[in-house]
């Protein structure tokens, strides 16, 4: 079971976690769904911290 650190929501369905991006942010591991990835991808790229989005 994986839930999004943004957006909340949870899948345990494993070819829907394939679709998810996960990040090491100052240490810590962020899981992040298909939909918050492709609306926030340009600023995962300029590797900013998720509190910036």
């Amino acid at each position: 079971m994986s839930t999004c650190d943004l957006c909340g929501v949870s899948s345990d369905d494993a070819s829907v976690l394939l679709t998810w991006v996960s990040a090491l942010e100052r240490g810590a591991r962020k899981t992040y769904c298909d939909a918050c990835s492709r609306a926030h991808l340009r600023a995962m790229e300029g590797k900013l911290d998720s509190e910036w989005w």
